[in-house]
């Protein structure tokens, strides 16, 4: 990873005014004196829980993902993309462009009894993106806090909301924890069907339905294939050579890799190819990996930071600005989704809150290094894990019971020869763990205490998503 001249690892650093990128397509690639933002339409679509090598364009055999692969080779396959190891803290950090840590999102997920969200103090994306003239919509999952109305989507920069707010729900019937959890607008709506296709059609209804005058900002975070593990019997019938819970799981992909194939359809349909920057995620590797998810050869899953938790399936398409055909190596972070497109957007980066994205569209389209000295794997009061260039330190303090023990464990591993976590160098390269302890200690200072509260015993589904 290329290094700044920035003191302290969470400050972010704007680029000066002259600097401007050279853009695949726009115009030679030489240094302009003044570039006009590119100002595309936008659609990002986050898979939940989504195992690394269950897409094909990443390796996997198994299921068949023609679409999410047809994406990829069309632009880059981003091999070394980071997210948080839990859904709630990635779709923070990517909203605001800001590592979880900030925010107190840094422990777990924002559950139906929590009495905090992702806080009314953060300017989020879509907000700058509709100071900037873009029309913005949401559909799919939220999961960003209910507790009152200025927590939910239409308060928080979308034009447009469709979809659910909280994770984990009944794909047919649409219910979590007793409450009907499907709205339109952020009102409650009662449409039938797979929410999956839901999902998708509202996607594509959106983009045929744009006001044509703006450029469009389309969130689509599918709460595909998350549990629970449910799928209409159409979709399980390729899949009969796989068992359990694998196979229903195969049928979730399968649909989801169906509805992202409609809203791309669209998109072409609708003449908004040439125009439009595609990206694809999942918010965190795949859970139970060799029973439910396959994470390849990467170390754990869901829930740890270890590289099958964070490092997931990701690709960015825009013919004509991002190469086909090429896989990215260099690291980068959700977070740096946030002062990408608003750059490219032509939308202000002067805020309040610092941010921790770099922008990285010189990565995506003229093969740079990374802008990260360091990247926050996560940081809480029981653990934490950085990369720095190709190395990452693993430090945890395991709890038992309500204490936590004395022994830190810690674990050093030197990425570019052992991708898979396998052997730890902390007790031979003493120098290297003292200089990324250092970082990972300054990230920890810098970060607020977990908001995450217990279960109250008086617990009832909240009114604002209910019926």
């Amino acid at each position: 990873m290329r290094r700044h001249n920035c003191r302290h690892p969470m400050k972010a650093r704007l680029l000066p005014a002259c600097l401007v990128l050279a853009f695949w397509g726009l115009a030679p690639l030489t240094t302009q004196a003044a570039a006009e933002p590119l100002r595309p339409n936008i659609l990002f679509i986050l898979a939940d829980d989504l195992g690394r090598n269950d897409v094909g364009f990443m390796g996997g055999t198994d299921i068949k993902t023609p679409n999410l692969d047809q994406l990829a080779k069309e632009g880059a396959v981003l091999d070394a993309f980071y997210v948080q190891p839990v859904c709630s803290p990635t779709r923070a950090a990517f909203l605001t462009g800001r590592y979880p840590g900030r925010l107190g999102l840094q422990v777990g997920v924002i559950r139906p009894y929590a009495t905090y969200g992702l806080g009314l103090e953060e300017r989020m994306l879509p907000q700058a993106l509709q100071e900037a003239g873009y029309e913005t919509a949401i559909a799919g999952k939220w999961h960003l806090g209910t507790i009152t109305p200025d927590y939910l989507p239409t308060r928080r920069g979308f034009d447009h909301q469709y979809g659910h707010y909280l994770g984990a729900l009944d794909y047919f019937t649409h219910k979590r924890d007793g409450g009907h959890d499907w709205h339109r607008n952020d009102k409650v709506n009662h449409d039938e069907g797979y929410t999956t296709e839901l999902i998708g059609r509202e996607a594509v209804r959106r983009i045929r339905e744009r006001d044509k005058s703006k450029p469009l900002f389309l969130y689509v975070p599918f709460n595909a294939v998350h549990s629970p593990h449910q799928v209409p019997e159409s979709y399980l019938e390729p899949y009969a050579n796989l068992k359990g819970v694998r196979r229903t799981y195969a049928g979730m992909v399968a649909a989801m890799d169906e509805a992202v194939g409609h809203i791309l359809d669209a998109v072409k349909e609708e003449g908004l190819s040439d125009s439009t920057l595609i990206l694809f995620s999942s918010d965190n590797g795949g859970p139970r990996p060799g029973v439910v998810t396959d994470n390849g050869l990467y170390r754990a899953g869901k829930g740890t930071l270890y590289e099958g938790g964070v490092r997931v399936a990701a690709s960015a398409t825009w013919p004509g600005h991002i190469k086909g055909g090429i896989t990215i190596n260099e690291p980068m972070h959700i977070v740096d989704f946030y002062p990408t497109l608003l750059k490219l957007a032509g939308a202000s980066l002067e805020q309040k809150q610092p941010l921790d994205g770099r922008d990285i569209w010189p990565v995506l389209t003229e093969g740079k290094p990374s802008p990260h000295e360091s990247i926050l794997v996560n940081i809480t009061p029981a653990e934490g894990a950085v990369r720095v260039g190709d190395w990452k330190l693993v430090r945890r303090t395991p709890v038992m019971g309500q204490l936590p023990r004395r022994r830190e464990i810690v674990e050093l591993y030197y990425l570019k020869g052992d991708p898979y976590e396998k052997t730890n160098l902390a007790e031979s390269e003493t120098a290297k763990l003292d200089e990324l302890r250092a970082i990972l200690d300054r990230y920890a200072k810098e970060s607020i205490p977990p908001k995450q509260a217990p279960m109250a015993a008086d617990f009832k589904v909240p009114e604002i998503w209910g019926e």
